[in-house]
């Protein structure tokens, strides 16, 4: 039954069910699910093939017989609303109260995608979840037509219900049995057009909101798992160190403590309580061997870097050069809610519950490690308290298994804020050489090289023990890492002439992860400044030197309303200024406006911020406007303020304390979103503002200040 499909085109299938359910596969270009019958009528749709049991690939709705919609998501909701944007696709085609809709999260799969990242998330459900609602209309109101024998296309949907001319009304629940034996529908199972979205591009409260404010809402840390044991662990004070003698005695001896284990990461206490389990962590008497890079500190990996840029090579002849060069420093992602993992792992079975951006490639990578295949280990996703990438890796998890493994208990393992910005993943440390050739009142040249830090483990392993033991084959490098070569630079963004760039890298054992916009969020912050200085160079206006070199119509559009709406050129006061960034990046676009109160450059407060977007289709206008806006104190805070140093071989900051990320008394005084209107398909928008905020940033110090800054955060 292969058939070939359109990049667009979502084959949708009925399953076999009691109650109406609905499936599509999940991404384009789809073969057909596994499991579905050939059909004796080749001119049959897909969807009047009966599929025995959801595949795992798909994407699965269901209507219940308590009026109720599910579809349990093949994503993670980290704050990030996409539970409500799917949600509100789903409204929308059914015609179905919002709070009728229920998006409860997928357990890890088999098989098929369930990666949360990319900004992709709601660009990859658009069409799978409308085709489905669409769907699993038309059947429920041929059910409806049947039992009230008039006519399909006579009748109407809302509020979770068919109506009829006459005012008769049937719930979807009612209807759902009857529904689900239904084959061809009688009325269009298409999707609506834009013309007739009244959900979809309506700014809505996150479904979930106010379960979150009354405390209702359910993240690992809340969950009650049968005899799961309160968990920490003692770490090293450096990178990479490793316990060299463990005196356990006294912390065995206190009430309330069932284990001590040693993990590669530290030692860990297993207790009654997390007051007994920090207060036994704090008894143990441990003496450590220091990690690999005590010898290092920022200095010496700044000086790494530097040497590690590739050149620039030969100018165009006859043309002026724009150079700079910028350093970034390593950043943790910080995330709210800290890390925190349940695991209950048998000698024939494990579960976990966490918070996973790719439990897929978790439970592959906690089943190796504990001994099971991965059959055996369930993995269940929890929402989580913030993310900004951190919960792509799965350290907390996979420490977890191997405690309850080897403490033969299942664990509540908490990390604390300490230990996962001393010892977790962070935004690699780059540095960046830029050179603009200009001639003639315009660029024929750009050239961008950099070399960021890369991970490399050498060493030891954990095995399914707990202890760490054996070699690892060889060395890891994470796919965050990149190896010399041509640089992905946005060549298409302005009229450039000649874009050419190149990639170094220097490994070092610091644990390393794809923070919030992963390298736009260095190497466009650094083109957007150069850009200015371009500009500068050449006597003309930031924003009008962009107008004229852009290429796209989209860009110039943001741009323009920015500029518009935050009153570009407005006279200010001394120290004070305005600063501008624009990014192009998954499908859509952002230009962020800034106003920076620099007069004590020492302590700067943005004051002010306006951004534009283009994402096509806004699902959701109020989620976009948080995200823009969360991008917007990203911005703030990794160029004036937040950074991690190292100090020989350890991570200096601890807390938000000294990891200063913006506080309130930072936000900007005034802060306003303008969403573009379209009708286009949704493209990314989590990741997009990060660029074009921190680029706004340091450019509006610039500007303020009569600098011209190189390193970020600022105060470093």
């Amino acid at each position: 039954m292969a058939r070939q499909l359109s990049r667009r085109r979502f084959v949708v299938y009925s399953l076999a069910a009691s109650t109406l359910t609905v499936a599509a596969p999940l991404g384009c270009d789809a073969a057909p699910a596994e499991g579905a019958e050939p059909s004796a009528d080749a001119t049959r749709r897909p969807s009047d093939v009966l599929v025995t049991g959801a595949d795992e690939e798909m994407l699965v709705l269901q209507v219940t017989k308590a009026n109720k919609v599910v579809v349990r998501l093949p994503r993670v909701e980290v704050g990030q609303g996409v539970t409500t944007a799917v949600a509100m696709m789903i409204a929308e085609e059914l015609d179905a109260r919002l709070a009728d809709v229920e998006i409860p999260l997928a357990d890890a799969r088999a098989r098929g995608n369930q990666f949360t990242g990319g900004s992709s998330s709601v660009s990859s459900l658009y069409g799978p979840a409308r085709e489905l609602a669409a769907l699993a209309r038309a059947k429920l109101v041929t059910a409806a037509a049947r039992r009230w024998k008039v006519p399909a296309r006579t009748l109407r949907t809302r509020n979770t219900e068919v109506v009829a001319p006459d005012g008769r009304k049937a719930t979807f629940g009612s209807l759902t049995a009857s529904a689900a034996g239904i084959s061809r529908p009688a009325v269009s199972a298409k999707p609506k057009p834009a013309s007739r979205h009244r959900v979809i591009g309506k700014a809505t409260p996150r479904i979930d909101a106010r379960d979150i404010v009354t405390g209702k809402a359910d993240y690992t840390g809340d969950l009650t798992v049968a005899g799961a044991k309160p968990t920490v662990v003692a770490r090293p004070p450096t990178l990479g160190g490793k316990a060299l003698s463990v005196d356990s005695r006294a912390a065995r001896a206190m009430p309330g403590v069932h284990a001590v284990v040693e993990v590669a990461g530290g030692v860990a206490v297993v207790a009654e309580s997390f007051h007994h389990a920090f207060a036994a962590r704090d008894a143990l008497r441990i003496t450590w061997a220091p990690g690999p890079l005590v010898p290092l500190s920022d200095a010496a990996i700044r000086s790494r870097l530097r040497a590690a840029v590739p050149r620039l090579g030969t100018p165009p002849r006859g043309s002026k050069q724009t150079e700079a060069e910028f350093e970034f420093a390593f950043v943790s992602h910080a995330p709210m809610e800290v890390l925190t993992a349940v695991a209950d792992v048998r000698a024939s079975r494990a579960e976990i519950w966490f918070s996973s951006q790719s439990p897929m490639d978790a439970r592959d990578t906690i089943a190796s490690a504990v001994g099971l295949s991965p059959s055996k280990v369930k993995v269940h996703v929890v929402r989580g308290g913030g993310s900004f990438g951190r919960r792509l890796n799965h350290d907390a998890a996979m420490e977890a298994a191997l405690i309850s493994k080897a403490a033969h208990l299942p664990v509540k393992l908490m990390w604390s804020r300490a230990d996962d910005i001393r010892h977790g993943r962070m935004r690699p440390a780059s540095h960046h050489r830029i050179r603009a050739s200009h001639a003639r009142g315009r660029v024929v040249a750009f050239t961008h090289t950099m070399a960021s830090v890369s991970e490399a483990y050498e060493g030891e392993a954990p095995s399914a023990q707990g202890r760490a033991q054996g070699p690892v084959q060889g060395r890891v490098t994470e796919a965050v890492t990149r190896a010399a070569g041509p640089l992905p630079s946005d060549s298409g963004l302005y009229n450039f002439g000649r874009v050419t760039g190149d990639w170094g890298s220097v490994e070092l054992a610091i644990p390393l992860g794809a923070w919030r916009s992963v390298d736009s969020g260095t190497m466009r912050t650094a083109e957007e400044i150069v850009v200015d200085e371009v500009a500068r160079s050449l006597g003309k206006d930031p924003v009008a030197f962009r107008r004229t070199t852009l290429r796209s119509k989209a860009v110039k559009a943001v741009l323009d309303k920015v500029a518009d709406a935050g009153r570009w050129g407005r006279p200010l006061p001394a120290g004070r200024a305005q600063g501008v960034a624009v990014h192009e990046e998954y499908g859509s676009c952002v230009a962020c406006l800034v106003e920076i109160d620099a007069t004590d450059p020492k302590n700067p407060r943005v004051t002010k911020a306006v951004m534009a977007a283009d994402v096509g289709t806004a699902v959701n206008p109020g989620g976009l406007e948080a995200q823009l806006m969360g991008t917007a104190i990203d911005g703030i805070s990794t160029i004036l303020h937040a950074g991690l140093h190292i100090d020989r071989g350890a991570v200096r900051e601890s807390s938000y304390e000294d990891f200063r990320y913006a506080r309130q008394r930072h936000a900007p005084l005034r802060f306003e979103a303008h969403i573009m209107p379209s009708r286009r398909e949704p493209g990314g928008a989590g990741e997009l503002g990060v660029p074009a905020a921190a680029g706004a940033v340091a450019n509006a110090y610039a500007r303020a200040t009569g600098t011209r800054p190189r390193r970020f955060p600022l105060d470093f």
